[in-house]
């Protein structure tokens, strides 16, 4: 008898997943989920994503396996050169008819270059920054270097579009909103929020970075009323000390906490459960994994008007938006947000907004750029 069941296209991704840390990693591992519901996906990712001269702490966490996709070869050394040739030929003997790579940084140009010589079928590029956030000398080189052997290119923005015909002209692509993290509700659930005094909580969550502006939302927070508690949970690389004498100095001590280092999946919840509000300060974005992870549990998201952020938050409706580089501009936001709250059901508003930012959404652009079936 004929064989009648459906034959499925196949598809090699190409990414950090669990365990290694990072929302580029959540990223991949539930973008496989969800391309593996209509197609046949094969994960490959690191045996060695970053050298440690490079980067020192540890990167991967086996603390929560939520995020595991399972059957993943980690074969890909990305400072190998023989690595980068096997992993070539395991992808040419798998025979996809698409190969996805996940792009965020220069450091990975010499690997995806000599990868995408070498391996015969079409390339998608899911460009998270095209260029890094922050630049160096012969970035754009690298990045145009390596995005030229693509076929096929998602970005999360606008912006994001523009800087990548700004290097390749006639780039086929598709602006896709960065989809929702909603796995975190599910990862920690049963751990309650952090229990705070104040009666209204922000939150501000993440790698603590120049270009995210927290230095900004400190001298906010000196102008807004004693009944705003902010708390600032992430990672800061070493310059907690500059921002608590901006604390100190503004005697803001009592009405700002900090969560110092990187947070485990499983305790994500207890911060975004504890606030009203998750603030993006940014001088500069491109898009945010952070406002994806707020509507996944329903928090609005007060944000600068940078980047791709007004294209994810309606001002009003699923946040508050206001100007970069501005204190009094952001004081301003965060006090008109907690007057539309009396009013507005921002959380209805997240979830009539959620179908843009499905994973469902994100494989039915997949489709549609690259015909695959």
């Amino acid at each position: 008898m004929p064989d009648t069941a459906e034959k499925r296209a196949k598809i090699v991704l190409i990414g950090p997943v669990y365990p290694f840390k990072g929302g580029i990693s959540h990223y991949t591992g539930l973008l496989c989920r969800a391309l593996r519901k209509r197609y046949d996906v094969t994960m490959i990712s690191y045996s060695m994503q970053y050298p440690k001269i490079l980067f020192r702490k540890e990167q991967r966490d086996y603390g929560n396996d939520s995020f595991k996709i399972e059957d993943t070869e980690f074969i890909l050394n990305t400072a190998s050169i023989s690595s980068i040739r096997k992993t070539a030929a395991r992808i040419n003997e798998a025979g996809p008819d698409l190969v996805i790579i996940q792009w965020w940084h220069p450091y990975f140009a010499p690997c995806y270059q000599l990868l995408a010589k070498k391996v015969k079928s079409r390339i998608l590029f899911i460009c998270h920054n095209v260029f890094p956030h922050e630049r160096f000398p012969l970035d754009r080189m690298l990045t145009k270097g390596t995005l030229k052997r693509g076929d096929f290119f998602i970005l999360h923005s606008s912006k994001e579009a523009g800087e990548l015909k700004s290097i390749i002209s006639n780039a086929a692509y598709r602006v896709n909103m960065h989809p929702t993290y909603d796995e975190f509700r599910r990862v920690g659930a049963d751990i309650g929020a952090v229990p705070v005094d104040q009666a209204s909580v922000i939150l501000f969550f993440g790698f603590v970075r120049p270009y995210k502006g927290l230095a900004v939302l400190i001298e906010a927070m000196g102008l807004i009323p004693e009944i705003v508690h902010l708390n600032i949970v992430g990672d800061f690389g070493g310059t907690r000390a500059e921002y608590e004498q901006m604390i100190s100095e503004r005697h803001l001590e009592d009405r700002i906490s900090i969560r110092d280092g990187y947070i485990p999946d499983t305790e994500v919840s207890r911060y975004f459960e504890s606030c009203d509000a998750v603030v993006l300060p940014y001088l500069d974005a491109t898009q945010s994994g952070i406002a994806q992870i707020a509507f996944g549990f329903g928090k609005p998201v007060i944000a600068t008007e940078v980047g791709g952020l007004p294209e994810v938050v309606t001002d009003g409706q699923t946040g508050v938006l206001c100007k970069p580089n501005d204190p009094a501009g952001l004081k301003d936001a965060i006090q008109r947000f907690f007057e539309l709250k009396k009013t507005v059901d921002f959380e209805e508003n997240i979830r009539k907004d959620a179908p843009r930012f499905s994973w469902e959404h994100m494989t039915d652009t997949i489709a549609e750029l690259t015909g695959i079936g």
